[in-house]
């Protein structure tokens, strides 16, 4: 989650569900409960920008979510961001968190990335 004004942003939790029917109700949740104005994307692409099978389906998914919850949706770039993540985990000494942890501080990193590009 991140603030517009002051242009930060700060892991929230993971959506850890078995399918896609789940995954939708657990962020339904997080919106109504932090009613945000806008969400963020983190669309993944080769390292050299190329798109990829993973690239449709985030695509796909930041559309599924405009329409489901009518906010407006943007996408972001994602490479590295899951290699930053696990390297900032294992420098405050907390690399075995998880999955979920590495997660969490690599939507971070999404999103403060997206605020440093100037987006609001």
């Amino acid at each position: 989650m991140g603030n517009t004004i002051t242009r930060t942003a700060q892991p929230l939790t993971t959506v850890s569900a078995s399918d896609a029917r789940e995954r939708l109700a657990a962020i339904a949740d997080l919106v109504t409960q932090w009613q945000p104005q806008m969400l963020v994307v983190g669309v993944p692409v080769h390292a050299d920008g190329t798109p990829h099978a993973m690239t449709a389906r985030a695509r796909d998914f930041a559309h599924d979510l405009a329409t489901r919850f009518a906010i407006s949706v943007h996408l972001a770039d994602e490479r590295h961001t899951t290699a930053l993540a696990q390297s900032a985990l294992d420098a405050a000494g907390a690399g075995r968190k998880g999955r979920a942890a590495r997660d969490e501080i690599a939507a971070q990193i999404i999103l403060q990335g997206w605020f440093d590009d100037g987006h609001t």
